[in-house]
């Protein structure tokens, strides 16, 4: 009679033991899966962020050039006979602020694309966290579990199951991030 019970208990315990193994691959998979979208998304930010600068930069320099032909006509100004100059530097100037204009229009559409991919990035970084730590409590709950089938100890297996409920919560969190 007492052997019947011990072997119940292993099989209860055999089939628990399957069942967060399977748990535990199927949360080591999706915090891979998360964490390769993390770094994706990283690398799309910093592309966007790099972007945003060499707009910078050419607005910059072209605001330089502006400033730089708007004292030149001040100075042309002074002088007679140069109308057809300044003419041609006043083009230029309403040329130059424009594209400065359109730099920064510009920026402003890349920059909320990059923060949109950090957003991403950081979601996936917390999905992939939560998926981490499920992935440890559920390996420490197999690993009670072999100890408790070598010892033959009851205690061994229901702790192993405390982790393994505690690790499938997390398992279970990672989807959805109600914690």
């Amino acid at each position: 009679m007492a052997e019947e019970k011990k072997e119940r208990w292993l099989t209860y315990m055999a089939i628990t033991t399957i069942l967060i193994a399977v748990a535990a691959t199927l949360s080591t998979f999706k915090g891979g899966g998360f964490s390769t979208k993390s770094l994706l998304n990283q690398t799309l930010a910093s592309d966007q962020w790099a972007f945003f600068q060499s707009k910078s930069i050419k607005s910059y320099i072209y605001d330089m050039r502006r400033e730089n032909l708007e004292i030149q006509v001040a100075s042309l100004e002074k002088q007679k006979g140069n109308d057809t100059l300044i003419k041609k530097y006043n083009g230029m100037v309403a040329d130059y602020t424009q594209r400065v204009k359109t730099y920064e229009s510009d920026k402003e559409a890349i920059s909320k694309e990059a923060k949109g991919y950090e957003n991403v990035r950081n979601e996936s970084k917390t999905h992939s966290g939560k998926f981490g730590i499920a992935v440890i409590f559920l390996q420490i709950s197999i690993l009670l579990s072999s100890i408790a089938t070598l010892s033959k100890k009851r205690f061994v297996w229901i702790c192993g199951l405390i982790l393994g409920v505690i690790g499938i919560f997390y398992f279970i969190d990672g989807f959805f991030l109600f914690f």
